[in-house]
């Protein structure tokens, strides 16, 4: 063979063999012994370089990279821990995260084995904490709300008023298990939690299905297990939602399950919970709702009782009065609780506790008995209480205390109300009334007789005394607090105000107008007291309504007063005698919406039920039905100088928590101190000289109003000395709820009087209870009024000396009201009541209208009667049914003229 073709040699190890000892980093030769020299190979000569044996590093270097394809690289050879082969393993980690031997994504997916072991280790840990949790809680006693906590209320001077439920008590009596009856039990199992006998007191099934339920919008069975629930109310102080009371909650009822008898925790949760009615308690809801005792109920009256634990508040079918009305009223809250009702009936029978021949008996809700206030509640107190209660949960964002939290008691209450003052108005009003009512004698007239009445401070607007009817457990509607009487000339002031504040509009430009382009009056600005003015607009123009029907304002008994002088008359003689044409033509030369603005500033409360429409001349002649607190609290504005002060009836609130509310006082100016100190003058001259003599105290300052109202259905007397502002309301009303067709009634011939106005018994209470609280208070004087305005002079008819001025004009109506008016004025109207028979009390229905001449009668705006407060216009041709009302100090009031 040729030299040229022979193979080249081949080191030893070569080839394949060679590549994996340069992967593995085996070279194929030996390491020579540190400190020996290497030794001459036999195949060459000196100075030859003798054939490696492996190839040498290089050659190693070229294996790997044939074996590989000359691509890519070989992965490096690791070990257990990343070590060489042959070199020592690297240490194992306790948690292989991110994991080795692993590349991309897949270092970081946990292993199978590390989330199983994480998660027992995490379900360990929290077993372990409850342990210790359950171990170391303890179940407390029976916290004081389970032990019948109360509120209790104070008078002004500190001394305690009542303790609701009586002698410092809840209405709770604690009864044993074997004295309710097991139908109850039942009801609750099967309304509140199916697995009370076998749960250890948390039920996270029932949580979940409760979750469930709800998500469907059907009924619900509680979350919470009674065992829980009645940890909440027995065990627990704090009721606040939060996280820690929440596992408190928890903890506790798990070990209150484990340490107390199933009969214990039924009795001791039956016996907390709160039932409504101030009942608290199984025996004292059984006779709140059915005067039986719990072991007397059936399973209907259970299942009712049950239903009205999820609240009373929406579940008592008499309805509850709160700070929701319209979802809480009896025909609401009656289809809510039929519904729970007859679901818990059905429950019983689907777990064995009623048979389905017993549930078939059961079709409609069991009658249940009114509500009854308490005992100690009766007389003024209860109206005293039910005042500050709806105070103090009115304000609830400066108190904190919702309707419900105050149901739940622990309040210590103090009140403005001055306990010698109310009983002094209480006095008084029976004074009047036991002289002059009898209803036995006079069943036509005498029966349903009320009054109402308030007395404020001037300075500060608290409340000092109510009277709000005969008694709170007979007469259940606060008379002081609301009314829907309308007050009559009482109302004229504000017309007064507005005039004095803002003028009358100049008749060139249009309505709406600044101050600057009016006139400010003066008390003695003059206006006509012509009796059946036609009323004008502020530019002139005769006033129509949309039908184009005018406006004919009548007097006091149809009469007018100065026909010698072109029938002119000062305001402040006009307020004297109540002429109603000057203060209507007044009103619409201001501007009805200014009128209505004075009044709301001087602290009438805005809203359609108190409000009458200020679409027509009457609404200055107090159609409107404030209550006898809001027209004291204006008026007090008059007599503090035009500072308002909005009444009050709660100084303070505390409860263990510490003091909750401190009342401060918020005065907002009202009016500028000359205007309010010139309509206190002018309202001090209706008492010195004209229809409020029969309020004089001798040797005091007195500034105040008469007011009756269409069909004499109404009577005030509302005054002020410069300390005490005080509201009387004389009305007919009957009493019976049933009675839908209700309504005021006249007063013609009550108390054996012609008829009732203002200057009578109204103002008769008034001077005799200001005179014995005012008997120790230092005697003050109103301020003299600064002069103001200008001397407004509007004349509207010429000169007739037809008809000749009252010299001294009485209050009380004609005996035979004109049937002939002159010839500008309609056909006298038809004395048909009319046939609208909404409830006065109904302020979405009151209607327009009376009888007794053409518009009404004495100091009068109309029973109910307020324009705009009918679907329709008036009518011309029954021109005192409907609309028009009116004021007339025993006048005809006005009427329209077609």
């Amino acid at each position: 063979m040729s030299e040229h073709r022979r193979k080249p040699p081949q080191p030893e190890g070569g080839g394949r063999a060679a590549a994996r000892r340069a992967r593995s980093g085996n070279t194929g030769r030996r390491a020579t012994p540190r400190g020996s020299a290497p030794s001459s190979s036999a195949h060459g000569s000196a100075g030859v370089e003798p054939p490696s044996h492996g190839g040498g590093r290089a050659e190693a270097r070229r294996a790997a990279q044939r074996g590989s394809g000359g691509r890519r690289r070989a992965a490096p050879a690791a070990g257990q821990g990343g070590g060489r082969r042959g070199g020592p393993p690297a240490k194992k980690r306790f948690i292989d995260y991110p994991r080795a031997g692993k590349v991309g994504v897949g270092r970081w997916l946990p292993s199978w084995k590390l989330v199983t072991g994480l998660f027992v280790a995490f379900i360990g840990g929290l077993m372990g904490i409850a342990g210790i949790a359950y171990a170391m809680v303890e179940v407390p006693d029976e916290a004081l709300s389970a032990r019948a906590q109360n509120n209790v209320y104070y008078w002004s001077d500190g001394s305690q008023m009542v303790a609701t439920g009586g002698e410092s008590q809840r209405n709770r009596q604690i009864v044993p298990l074997d004295q309710i009856d097991k139908s109850m039990q039942y009801a609750v199992i099967s309304a509140e939690n199916k697995s009370f006998e076998t749960d250890s007191g948390v039920d996270p099934m029932g949580i979940g299905r409760a979750l469930f339920n709800m998500a469907k919008g059907g009924q619900t069975q509680g979350g919470s297990t009674i065992t829980q629930q009645y940890v909440k109310n027995a065990v627990l102080d704090d009721q606040e939602q939060t996280l820690s009371r929440k596992f408190k909650e928890l903890f506790i009822s798990i070990k209150v399950g484990t340490t107390k008898s199933k009969d214990e925790i039924m009795a001791g949760y039956l016996n907390t919970a709160y039932y409504g009615r101030g009942a608290y308690g199984i025996q004292a809801a059984s006779r709140a709702y059915f005067d039986k005792d719990a072991v007397d109920l059936n399973a209907s009256e259970s299942a009712l009782l049950a239903a009205v634990l999820k609240g009373a508040t929406y579940y008592d079918p008499a309805g509850v009065a709160s700070d929701n009305p319209a979802k809480t009223t009896k025909e609401a809250n009656t289809l809510r609780a039929t519904e729970r009702w007859s679901w818990i009936l059905d429950e019983e029978v689907k777990d064995g506790h009623l048979s389905k021949s017993e549930r078939d008996k059961y079709t409609d809700l069991p009658k249940t008995e009114p509500p009854r206030a308490n005992s100690a509640l009766g007389g003024q107190v209860g109206y005293l209480v039910e005042l500050a209660n709806s105070w103090v949960t009115s304000h609830s964002e400066d108190t904190g205390i919702t309707l419900n939290k105050l149901n739940q008691g622990g309040y210590r209450i103090y009140t403005t109300f001055k306990k010698d003052r109310v009983k002094e108005l209480e006095k008084s009003v029976s004074k009047v009334y036991n002289a002059n009512i009898d209803p036995k004698k006079r069943p036509k007239t005498d029966s349903h007789v009320q009054f109402g009445g308030a007395s404020v401070n001037a300075n500060t607007g608290a409340i000092e005394a109510i009277y709000g009817g005969t008694d709170a457990l007979k007469h259940w509607m606060n008379n002081a607090d609301v009314t829907g009487a309308q007050v009559g000339s009482t109302f004229k002031p504000f017309v007064l105000a507005a005039a004095m504040q803002h003028g009358v509009r100049d008749p060139k430009l249009g309505a709406n107008q600044g101050d600057s382009t009016r006139r400010p009056v003066s008390q003695m600005s003059i206006f006509s007291a012509k009796n059946k003015l036609k009323i004008k607009n502020y530019d002139g123009s005769i006033w129509t309504d949309k039908n184009g029907d005018q406006w004919l304002q009548s007097n006091d008994g149809d009469e007018s007063y100065h026909s010698d002088d072109n029938y002119r008359i000062t305001l402040r003689e006009a307020m004297q005698h109540s002429v109603n044409s000057a203060f209507v033509q007044l009103g619409m030369d201001v501007g009805l919406d200014k009128v209505k603005d004075a009044a709301i500033k001087a602290g009438i409360q805005d809203g359609s039920n108190i409000f009458a429409s200020n679409n027509y001349p009457s609404f200055s002649l107090g159609t409107s039905s404030p209550s006898a607190i809001r027209m004291a609290g204006a008026y007090a504005t008059f007599a503090n100088e035009g500072e308002q002060n909005d009444p009050y009836s709660v100084t303070k609130v505390e409860s263990a928590k510490g003091t909750l509310f401190q009342h401060k006082k918020k005065s907002k100016s009202a009016f500028p101190k000359p205007v309010a100190d010139n309509v206190t003058d002018v309202l001090k001259n209706v008492v010195e000289k004209g229809t409020g003599t029969s309020a004089k105290i001798p040797g005091r300052d007195v500034a105040g109003k008469t007011g009756t109202t269409d069909g004499n259905k109404s009577a005030w007397f509302v005054g002020y000395t410069p300390q005490v502002s005080t509201a009387i309301a004389m009305f007919r009303f009957d009493d019976n709820a049933k009675n839908k067709q209700r309504e005021f009634e006249k007063m013609y011939g009550t108390g054996n009087q012609t008829s009732i106005h203002g200057a009578s018994f109204p103002a008769e209470i008034w001077k005799d209870y200001m005179t014995l609280a005012l008997k120790d208070a230092p005697t003050e004087n109103f301020p003299k009024p600064e002069k103001i305005g200008e001397v407004v002079e509007t004349v509207d008819a010429p000169p007739s000396p037809s008809t000749k001025p009252s010299e001294s004009p009485s209050e009380s109506p004609s005996k035979s009201p004109s049937q002939s008016p002159s010839s500008e004025a309609p056909p006298s109207p038809s004395t048909t009541e009319s046939e609208n028979t909404c409830a006065p009390l109904d302020f979405n229905c009151q209607h327009g209208g009376d009888d007794e001449g053409p518009g009404g009668g004495d100091d009068q705006g109309g029973d109910n009667q307020g324009p705009g407060q009918t679907s329709g216009p008036p009518s011309p041709s029954l021109p005192g049914e409907g609309d028009p009302g009116g004021d007339g100090e025993n006048g005809d009031n006005g009427w329209f003229k077609p």
